[in-house]
């Protein structure tokens, strides 16, 4: 491929495809790092911002991060060396990694590459990889689940151009919008606005832009400190996603549930509502812990920069919308709970009423039958 007359070349810089995937209801990542350092001769690490200090952001629980293999991968008519990686948080989930490298290219070629890798990303690819994983840790996964909910997220990464620019050079000089939508058609003046709106800069010389399932990234530091956010950020997204279509699941069989207990008035009614209330209230524990688990995942306190990025990827994914959804189904079923112990107590105190009257009537009875 040409590229336009004065539009920079990439000098060095990469294509990250990431793929996340719910595998369980927590990991033990301590059993699974000792696990994958049996297997894979010790390569394994606890993750950190490279650039960012240690109390400015910081992990709840850091990730296991886990090297697989590198592979060679067919992008068109050319093979290129790619390296695969994982990372396990302790809340269930597990982000898969593709970094290809691209190092002296031009623009355009470039972002045929970015789309090239998001094509393999959105096949069977991961599905080996991810069976691979299952088997190794099988034993540090609580709880396993087959969900079949899943993220990915493209990231364009320039670490230097081959000549120095500033993030407004780039800007003017490099359309952005193709590899940020993806679309090879011309976008209207109003739509290319939007794709390009959530852009930050610290220094002169750095940028990154987001959208909802992809980004541009120029750290000529070689930083990974916002791909990191990222990742997080989709990790929490996947992890409310899977919540919340686990409670729309779990309510109409709970309202099943309420309406068959209610249905059948005897005298384990009382103990019937009370088993239910008590799997409604072990079903808000366990995802309560998991969520505070979730929200906990990454805290940024005082680099406001990074601070910024991570926001605004968490607005863009919607995460704050599931959050609010999962928390308004969680209080149905407390709600529930509450009317089931309600009723439960109701009951039992309707049939010691009932057995204290059956034993006056019988003394009654006795009394006047008595010779």
């Amino acid at each position: 491929m040409t590229t336009e007359p004065g539009t920079p070349r990439v000098e060095h810089g990469h294509i990250l495809a990431l793929r996340l995937f719910d595998i369980a209801y927590a990991i033990d990542l301590a059993a699974a790092e000792q696990l994958w350092a049996k297997h894979a001769e010790g390569r394994t690490s606890r993750a950190r911002l490279t650039a960012t200090p240690p109390k400015a952001v910081a992990f709840g629980v850091p990730p296991l991060a886990v090297a697989l293999d590198t592979i060679t991968l067919d992008l068109g008519a050319e093979r290129v060396e790619a390296l695969v990686t994982a990372r396990l948080y302790d809340f269930g989930a597990v982000s898969l990694a593709l970094r290809v490298p691209a190092r002296d290219m031009a623009w355009t070629d470039f972002t045929a590459r970015l789309n090239a890798v998001g094509e393999v990303a959105r096949s069977t690819f991961w599905e080996p990889i991810l069976e691979q994983l299952r088997h190794i840790l099988r034993t540090a996964l609580i709880k396993p689940t087959p969900s079949a909910v899943s993220e990915d997220y493209l990231i364009g990464n320039v670490q230097s151009f081959d000549s120095k620019l500033t993030a407004a050079d780039i800007l003017a000089r490099v359309d952005l919008v193709p590899l940020l939508t993806g679309e090879t058609r011309a976008l209207s003046e109003t739509a290319r606005s939007e794709v390009l709106r959530q852009r930050f800069s610290y220094y002169t010389d750095d940028l990154v832009v987001l959208t909802w399932d992809r980004a541009f990234i120029v750290e000529p530091r070689g930083d990974n400190d916002v791909a990191d956010v990222l990742e997080v950020a989709n990790a929490q997204l996947l992890q409310m996603r899977y919540y919340d279509e686990l409670l729309d699941d779990e309510l109409p069989r709970m309202y099943d549930l309420v309406e068959a207990a209610r249905s059948r008035w005897n005298l384990s009614a009382a103990r019937r509502y009370a088993n239910l209330a008590r799997t409604l209230t072990t079903l808000v524990a366990e995802v309560t812990e998991l969520t505070e688990k979730v929200d906990n995942a990454l805290q940024v306190t005082e680099d406001v920069y990074l601070a910024r990025v991570y926001a605004t990827a968490l607005e863009l994914f919607r995460v704050p919308n599931f959050v609010r959804a999962v928390d308004r189904k969680l209080s149905i079923i407390r709600d529930t709970y509450t009317a089931l112990y309600d009723d439960a107590s109701s009951l039992r105190s309707t049939l010691m009423e009932a057995a204290v009257i059956a034993l006056i009537v019988m003394e009654i009875v006795l009394a006047v039958v008595r010779p």
